[in-house]
């Protein structure tokens, strides 16, 4: 790279950082399952029920470095960040010029990542990972070197070990290398030298997965029944073309591009992939995004190769305009996809969210607000109304703090001022009761179900009970969550509570 293509790339990750600070607006706390995966830290493992082990080692550098917000954001804006370098290193590596690296970072900057890398999800990783293996076949394709064997099992390792969604390129991958003139890769012996190492590398986690009868299997049979049945594979593919919208015909060109560009010819493989992802996807019925990683090696072809067609005579004149695209597209997705707007504002405006299907959840039905947007709400005045609770009981130590959900515990976890260790029997948080403490007192969080009838069935088992108080933001999807005290038991909560979490273990198996 020359001095001006590397300021100018330092400028675009700049640019990117900056966005992913700007979009969420200080109304909100962090979403539900951020605190799910800042609590990892104090459990690690190689394995969890809800993700592979990665995401925990970064939570615990995030609580080395002191826990924040500012580092919470930090690590996927920095995800998104490499993504956009790997894209750049890949036009590069096409031989694109100056004008393909601007149009390349511009599509990427201005997309869904945005949306992505503003939360401390697997998901910013994993487009990475995705990039960078698709990055990895390009370089071997191009100079058959066989070190990118083993590079690309380190990385595909690492993929693996932050979220089981990478197989699905693998899937995809297979059988459009079989119909290629790349078929040949297979018949290399460091290829599976390679393929040993990568096995290697996940072996920790395959093992925990063994020696905990495989709870993804559980995982996934739950996913599927309470959340991919709502999924429409012609909204699926709908959605394909919003995530890049800004960038599409970038990627149109790219395919165009693959089969019939010469200059691409040996990369053929790639346009086959991408279709056999998409049907794999679709299959299984996945939620959209995941295919989000798919798309942004695309854009590096796309983008070398209009930078070549619109080289010379008039067509000089239409370089600004794949620019100006995905910039002048990201106005309305600035003042729609991102949590910048007050959530009465959102309430108020909520017609055209609704349009969009942005209104609708997990659960299929239509609600006040974006579901991410409601899960960024109400974690702060739950963990403060806890706290105040926990202070006026003596006997802490004896005292459980039992939620209904992994975003009730993490976020209390998380703002606690009196060291609270809450817990449920949802998701990783199974795990993770202490038992070597008799219990005495209960902090129960329960979520309103229209009919909480918690007060009535627990209380005959304590001396002292009281409802302490409520979640009363109206626009959070935890509304009316209720804190109850329950205090000097009079039976062995250490077993019904061992009794709750072998039921559990039961059920996941």
């Amino acid at each position: 790279m020359t001095k001006k293509t590397i300021l100018l790339l330092f400028g675009f990750i700049i640019l990117k950082f900056v966005l992913q600070y700007i979009l969420i607006s200080p109304e909100y706390d962090l979403q539900r399952d951020e605190y799910l995966h800042l609590d990892q830290a104090h459990h690690l493992a190689w394995g969890y029920l809800s993700v592979p082990p990665v995401t925990s080692w970064f939570s615990y550098l995030i609580f080395l470095l002191g826990n924040s917000v500012f580092w919470v954001k930090f690590f996927p804006a920095l995800f998104g960040a490499l993504t956009l370098v790997i894209v750049w290193k890949t036009i590069e590596t096409l031989k694109g010029n100056l004008y393909a690296l601007i149009l390349g970072a511009t599509c990427i900057i201005f997309s869904s990542l945005l949306r992505i890398n503003i939360l401390y999800q697997p998901n910013s990783l994993d487009v990475l990972c995705w990039t960078a293996f698709y990055y990895i076949i390009i370089q071997y394709i191009k100079t058959e070197e066989k070190k990118w064997f083993y590079i690309g099992a380190i990385v595909f390792a690492f993929g693996f070990l932050n979220k089981y969604n990478i197989l699905f390129l693998l899937i995809g991958l297979l059988p459009a290398l079989l119909l290629s003139d790349q078929r040949r890769i297979l018949a290399e012996k460091k290829l599976y030298f390679a393929l040993i190492l990568g096995l290697l590398l996940i072996l920790p986690n395959l093992l925990w997965q063994y020696n905990n009868q495989f709870p993804i299997v559980h995982h996934m049979k739950v996913l599927a029944e309470t959340q991919l049945v709502n999924v429409d594979r012609m909204v699926f593919l709908k959605e394909q073309l919003f995530f890049f919208i800004g960038s599409l015909l970038v990627i149109l060109s790219a395919l165009y591009a693959l089969l019939f560009y010469k200059p691409f010819g040996k990369y053929k493989l790639f346009f086959a992939s991408l279709i056999f992802t998409l049907i794999v996807f679709l299959y299984f019925k996945a939620k959209a995004y995941y295919a989000i990683g798919l798309y942004p090696i695309y854009i590096a072809f796309g983008s070398v190769f209009l930078s070549e067609i619109l080289k010379v005579g008039w067509k000089r004149y239409l370089q600004p305009v794949f620019i100006l695209i995905p910039l002048l597209i990201f106005i309305p997705m600035y003042n729609l996809d991102f949590p910048n707007k007050s959530p009465e504002y959102l309430v108020k405006h909520s017609d055209k969210y609704k349009k969009l299907g942005m209104l609708r959840w997990e659960d299929g039905k239509d609600h006040h607000l974006p579901q991410d947007f409601a899960d960024m709400l109400g974690w702060k005045e739950l963990a403060r109304k806890t706290d105040s609770v926990y202070a006026l009981i003596s006997n802490k130590k004896e005292t459980i703090v039992l939620c209904d959900n992994y975003g009730q515990a993490g976020a209390i976890n998380y703002y606690t001022k009196k060291g609270i260790k809450a817990v449920s029997f949802n998701a990783d948080y199974v795990n993770w009761f202490n038992l070597n403490i008799q219990y005495k007192n209960l902090i129960r969080i329960k979520t309103f179900e229209g009919n909480n009838n918690e007060f009535k069935e627990t209380s005959p088992y304590f001396k002292s009970s009281a409802i302490a108080g409520e979640i009363t933001n109206k626009n959070a999807r935890e509304y009316k969550t209720t804190i109850f005290v329950f205090t000097e038991a009079k039976v062995n909560i250490n077993k019904r509570i061992e009794q709750e979490i072998k039921e559990e273990k039961n059920y996941s198996k």
